[in-house]
């Protein structure tokens, strides 16, 4: 009589685990995880709506800074404008600023070398007539344009005024320029001389 029981309750019990191990895959598989997902966060670890707006937000800004960002600024009137005129001041003061650096840079003369009559004549009608001082700068009366050291800095060369007198100063050329282009160009002046004539202000 004890075999059959003992036969009966193994078979409840296998019966048991089978419904248990197939209740709990069932469970299991039915409840996928959403990893992407905020839901599944634990309350303390859920971004708050505030801080979700935020993140939105910033994206939005991004993408909005992107796409103004993308806008050309060579098609902006204000800035075709200043390029336009940028140009023409360049193309104006070129000819007397290469110059003016050749003759300080190239061996056509020497320290203490005056101007060929027609380089002086150029130098003193496009540079010294504009320079602040050009009164001061001539004095008692303009003997000739000199190129020498500069008598701080030994490294340079710069022009120089001789006066009938005898005695001599230096002048800057790029003051010249700088004059030139405010009484020319008044609109565009202080912007291009901080673009291209921000030094040697000396």
């Amino acid at each position: 009589m004890a075999a059959p029981h003992l036969l009966k309750q193994a078979l409840l019990l296998r019966s048991c685990i089978h419904t248990y191990k197939h209740f709990t895959v069932r469970a299991v598989a039915a409840r996928p995880r959403l990893w992407c997902s905020t839901a599944i966060l634990p309350p303390s670890e859920k971004p708050n709506g505030n801080k979700l707006n935020s993140v939105n937000n910033t994206l939005n800004l991004r993408r909005g800074h992107y796409s103004s960002s993308s806008v050309r600024l060579e098609d902006e009137p204000e800035y075709r404008k200043w390029k336009d005129k940028e140009d023409e001041i360049l193309n104006d003061i070129e000819p007397i600023h290469l110059l003016t650096k050749e003759i300080l840079h190239s061996p056509r003369y020497m320290d203490g070398g005056r101007l060929t009559v027609e380089d002086e004549k150029i130098v003193v009608e496009k540079l010294l007539a504009y320079h602040p001082h050009s009164d001061d700068k001539m004095g008692c009366g303009l003997e000739s344009i000199m190129v020498d050291r500069h008598p701080q800095f030994r490294h340079t060369r710069c022009l120089f005024v001789v006066r009938t007198d005898g005695g001599w100063i230096d002048f800057s050329y790029q003051k010249c320029l700088r004059e030139y282009i405010r009484q020319k160009y008044p609109a565009h002046a202080e912007r291009f001389i901080q673009e291209h004539l921000k030094r040697g202000s000396s």
